[in-house]
């Protein structure tokens, strides 16, 4: 491992070691297991590969300054999972069977945790998904919870920080106004990675999805949450339909310590012209500024009715970078972590 170049990951799948997985066939969970065979072996009939019975997380752990392994704030994550699998009515690991299955995975794959003066991380990627037998449409009776690992660099490959450029989605939706949103489910990405690829391919780095009722207010990026600095501000959307980012409400929890007012509100797109900062934000990044957002009346189009600018297109605003700071000074050691969000790792 001494010898990987870090600063060639991006955001993707690289081999480890181990996998860990439990299972609950009616209602009862097995015993944690540990293995080196990735390829799972389903049924075919299994509900996950009908009627998409499955949710998922993202966490890290990271090496600090101080040599120390930790994850930040995993308890959300399981309360998250949780939330989830309640939605799609079925079973759900609790929150300590699910930080329990991450600390394993982590210990299994202790080679491949990045050195701290790399920069990357150690992704962790929780599933949960139906495996029964069955045909008729209905929620799954048993699953299985899994916990992988990739050591990873940024989300997109780009240097830290840099900023991107964003389209406004007007012609597909994420997720319903009374739908899935709010939950971190695999059907819901499905959903949008046909306008997700659109966007790429125009180079845009993010795109930008509206409500579904009335395409009038922001609702989130493809990737992330959305959030904007204005007046020493910081301005977030409040809809049911947007998943609750646990980098969102770390972030919210550290600029009201920075002194700044915290709004979480409905946000017309028109306010875009007046942020001085706007950026996307989650597990994979922290932060990403965006400071250029088109909008079009369709993906497909050529046509451009408006473009937001916002900020320096060469540096991240003065307010997020401090947020960014913030958590990451947290996350990898640097700070003192005031909040106990960090929790500690032995190798065993």
């Amino acid at each position: 491992m001494a010898n990987i170049d870090y600063s060639k990951r991006s955001f993707n799948y690289y081999p480890t070691d181990a996998i860990v997985f439990t299972k609950c066939i009616d209602g009862v969970w097995t015993e944690p297991e540990v293995s080196d065979n990735f390829n799972l072996n389903l049924h075919c009939f299994a509900g996950v590969f009908h009627y998409a019975p499955s949710c998922f997380e993202g966490l890290k752990a990271y090496e600090g300054a101080d040599g120390k392994v930790r994850l930040f704030r995993p308890d959300e994550n399981a309360k998250r999972m949780i939330s989830s699998a309640r939605y799609l009515d079925m079973p759900a690991p609790t929150v300590e069977m699910f930080i329990d299955l991450c600390v394993r995975c982590v210990q299994a794959n202790w080679e491949h945790i990045p050195p701290y003066e790399s920069g990357a991380s150690l992704y962790l990627r929780p599933v949960l998904f139906g495996i029964n037998p069955q045909l008729g449409i209905k929620s799954a009776n048993d699953v299985m919870f899994a916990v992988m690992a990739s050591a990873v660099g940024t989300y997109s490959g780009a240097k830290s920080l840099m900023p991107g450029t964003a389209v406004i989605s007007r012609n597909y939706d994420r997720a319903a106004t009374f739908g899935s949103g709010g939950y971190k489910l695999g059907a819901n990405y499905a959903q949008s990675l046909h306008a997700y690829n659109l966007a790429h391919k125009l180079g845009y780095r993010e795109l930008l999805f509206l409500d579904t009722a009335t395409h009038t207010h922001i609702e989130e990026f493809g990737s992330s949450n959305f959030f904007a600095i204005k007046d020493n501000t910081y301005i977030t959307p409040d809809s049911p339909s947007v998943l609750p980012s646990i980098t969102n409400k770390s972030l919210r929890t550290v600029a009201e310590e920075f002194g700044l007012k915290v709004e979480r509100r409905k946000i017309f797109v028109e306010e875009l012209a007046g942020f001085e900062e706007v950026n996307s934000c989650g597990t994979a990044v922290v932060i990403t500024p965006i400071c250029s957002i088109d909008d079009k009346p369709t993906l497909e189009g050529t046509e451009v009715t408006r473009t937001y600018k916002i900020g320096d297109p060469e540096e991240c605003g003065p307010i997020s970078r401090k947020l960014y700071n913030r958590i990451v000074g947290i996350q990898k050691g640097l700070e003192e972590d005031t909040y106990h969000w960090c929790m500690f790792l032995d190798r065993k």
